[in-house]
């Protein structure tokens, strides 16, 4: 057997098992698409704690949590309440809370006043 034939081979079953592995829910989103849908921000609980990226999680940071889009990505997030905006980068993996698509630092999610109430209705404006 070739080496090619069997590297695509392995590709081929790599790709198919990371397909299988996705909720059904997930949306991808490339670069200037947006999403709609419901944010919620973390904390304290995780603050100091290591994220999917490997970074330590900072929630004075600007950084958000997001299911698929690449580590590094930048996004702007909009509360569709009050218009205010925020630009973060995601570094994790999240939510993993009924049908949220974001969850932001507590930094970010104070940018647009979401820290009361705990959750917002926002768009997700993919940058980089």
């Amino acid at each position: 057997m070739e080496k090619g034939s069997l590297m695509q081979k392995f590709c081929r079953a790599a790709l198919l098992t990371l397909a299988l592995a996705l909720p059904s829910s997930v949306q991808v989103v490339t670069a200037a698409q947006t999403i709609t849908g419901v944010a919620s921000w973390y904390g304290p609980g995780f603050h100091g704690r290591t994220t999917a990226n490997g970074e330590r999680y900072d929630m004075h940071g600007l950084t958000a949590a997001h299911k698929t889009l690449a580590f590094g990505t930048e996004v702007k997030v909009t509360n569709s309440t009050n218009g205010k905006a925020v630009i973060v980068r995601i570094n994790d993996r999240g939510p993993f809370v009924g049908s949220r698509i974001i969850d932001l630092s507590k930094k970010a999610a104070e940018a647009i006043d979401m820290i009361g109430p705990g959750t917002a209705a926002v768009t997700v404006q993919v940058l980089t």
